[in-house]
């Protein structure tokens, strides 16, 4: 019999994104096989305080190991201060393995100008932006976009959840957006609007052994996939596999892998595109730690590809504890 695990099942977290990630850590830990694991939930305060289930504070200290005494630690975190690259750091300060991507991947893909910027130099095709930072003027602000051309997207650069993210018809409407954006992050995406399909895949494993499941399309009800329509009862629905040609499925899978790999990812991923109805196949986001649970997408994804939820849970599971093991051994 293989020997149990303790797992901890970390959520919250302080970004806007706290209450997403709390739904999608509470619903990990229930489906974590309880043959194989003993399940440790800890939740990350809007301040950062770490807390057990009883809301006891718990100590995390550099060179002590894992937190609780902990096998392997599942982050179930969003936005910054989580899916950044900053409890990833933190965790391999403390020696102990983590479900996911590791530093560089998760601040690459978190940081939405500097991921493109990879993809674009590969040939991979995103949409076209240009950035604005909080110490600009808004006539600095007003010049730049105004090259781009309306309608466009403005979004924080380093966020995500549709949190922040506004839909601009004209410039008119432009301060106001920019004005949210900012209030999240300090540097600001604004990206050419692009009419199509969102679809998306997910991604399991460990370059170059990846698993890419079904495509899936995403329908809603609103006017864009805002964060009504992710998170409201009935806002959105996913048609999985998508009713795509052959080809454009393939390639979008295709794609999906060589973009995992170019940008360091590990575990997991839920790769997002545009398909627009000139038939291109436009790469908009990389989320290292997407919502997770049993009906978030990525899992139904995998679900119509032949892997359930808890299956799911434990292969990343073991993949967090083959990449530990192999980086250890560079380590002696």
């Amino acid at each position: 019999m293989a020997e149990r695990l303790r797992v901890a099942v970390l959520g919250g977290g302080r970004s806007s994104e706290h209450d997403v990630s709390l739904r999608s850590a509470a619903s990990v830990a229930a489906g974590l096989d309880p043959s194989r694991f003993d399940v440790v939930s800890l939740t990350i305060s809007r301040a950062g305080l770490w807390t057990d289930a009883a809301g006891e504070p718990v100590a995390v200290t550099p060179g002590a190991g894992g937190p609780l005494g902990c096998d392997v630690v599942f982050p179930v975190l969003h936005g910054p201060f989580g899916e950044d690259g900053t409890v990833q750091g933190l965790l391999e300060m403390l020696g102990v393995p983590y479900v996911g991507s590791g530093v560089l991947g998760s601040a690459l893909t978190m940081d939405k100008e500097r991921c493109k910027s990879v993809l674009r130099d590969a040939g991979i095709d995103v949409a076209r932006e240009v950035v604005v930072h909080r110490h600009q003027s808004r006539a600095e602000m007003h010049e730049q976009i105004a090259a781009l051309g309306y309608p466009v997207f403005v979004k924080p650069a380093r966020l995500g959840s549709s949190v922040g993210i506004s839909r601009v018809e004209t410039a008119a409407e432009i301060d106001a957006a920019l004005d949210l954006a900012l209030s999240h992050d300090e540097k600001v995406l604004v990206e050419e609007l692009l009419v199509g399909d969102e679809v998306e895949c997910s991604v399991l494993g460990l370059p170059p052994n990846l698993t890419i499941s079904e495509v899936g399309r995403i329908g809603f009800h609103n006017e864009w996939y805002d964060y009504d329509a992710k998170y409201s009862d009935g806002g959105s629905w996913l048609e999985v596999p998508a009713e795509l040609p052959a080809e454009t499925a393939s390639r979008l899978r295709d794609t999906a892998a060589r973009a995992f790999a170019l940008c360091d990812c590990h575990g997991m991923a839920r790769v997002d595109f545009f398909h627009t109805h000139e038939g291109r196949l436009v790469l908009n986001e990389i989320n290292t730690i997407p919502g997770f649970t049993a009906t978030s997408y990525y899992a139904r994804m995998f679900e119509a590809s032949g892997i359930a939820y808890g299956d799911l849970l434990t292969r990343l599971i073991d993949l967090a504890l083959e990449r530990f093991a192999a980086e250890s051994s560079l380590l002696r």
